[in-house]
């Protein structure tokens, strides 16, 4: 019995080939600019959507000096790492990742200091102990969470918020906001919106950083990078590691481009 494979046209086999060499080649691609940018291809976006809309002079000017840096991430479960599978994949100690990829020269720490289930009024009266005390150049504060999960008092958390940020400035400290995570339960919430808006004012007001991390992880989604199940885990509201990475990276380059940001004012 002949067990001949069926014959295909030369032009259908040189077509095979030729897809293949391209899948290769896309892959390859792909894991270049993920090397290049140092982080994953799916957590890359506008630079836009990295934007803090302020320059950090304090940061910038340790970093020109050379000196060694420190951040203080202070917040809720989102900080903290609540869905991450090991404290080493929650966005603080990504962000320290990503950083020393773009600042090679310089010593740089991330401290988390997140606490679940906080709201901003009980981690505002930890700024002193838990932020000033490290003497950080940098405190990136994840507000607002639990307040609009809760359907809490905003204005508390508002006055709590800009209380807090006016004592880290006092003491010479830059201030990065960083607003709600973009997840499902988030989305069912009617405070979701005044929220953010609030968060944004603050910012404004106040002149300090602002990590518009809603927005920038909604855009991942809807230009179909990824799902939303891709960086939430199950219980519909916590960044689980992709969703973690990717807001560390995207972070990653607004604090860059913040420094450049403060670096071009001074015509360095």
């Amino acid at each position: 019995m002949s067990h001949d494979l069926p014959a295909f046209p030369r032009s259908s086999i040189r077509t095979v080939a030729l897809i293949a060499a391209l899948a290769v080649s896309a892959c390859f691609a792909g894991a270049a600019r993920a090397l290049e940018t140092g982080s994953p291809v799916q957590c890359q976006g506008p630079r836009t959507d990295a934007a803090l809309s302020a320059p950090l002079p304090n940061l910038s000017q340790r970093i020109a000096a050379g000196g060694p840096i420190r951040i203080v991430a202070i917040g809720s479960s989102s900080t903290a790492g609540a869905g991450a599978s090991a404290s080493d994949r929650a966005y603080p100690a990504r962000l320290a990742h990503y950083l020393r990829q773009r600042f090679r020269m310089t010593d740089i720490e991330v401290l988390n200091r997140g606490i679940n289930g906080e709201t901003d009024d009980q981690t505002e009266r930890r700024i002193d102990p838990d932020a000033l005390a490290s003497k950080p150049d940098l405190v990136i504060w994840q507000v607002g969470a639990n307040t609009v999960l809760r359907d809490g008092d905003q204005g508390l958390s508002e006055r709590s918020v800009r209380q807090g940020v006016k004592r880290l400035r006092a003491a010479g400290i830059d201030v990065v906001l960083m607003d709600l995570q973009y997840a499902p339960k988030m989305l069912e919430k009617t405070g979701a919106a005044p929220m953010l808006a609030r968060i944004a004012d603050i910012a404004s007001d106040e002149h300090v950083g602002l990590y518009r991390r809603f927005a920038a992880m909604r855009s991942l989604v809807e230009s179909r990078r990824v799902t939303l199940a891709d960086l939430i885990g199950p219980d519909g509201v916590h960044q689980n590691d992709l969703g973690y990475d990717c807001v560390a990276s995207i972070l990653a380059v607004g604090l860059e481009d913040a420094v450049r940001l403060h670096d071009s004012s001074l015509g360095r």
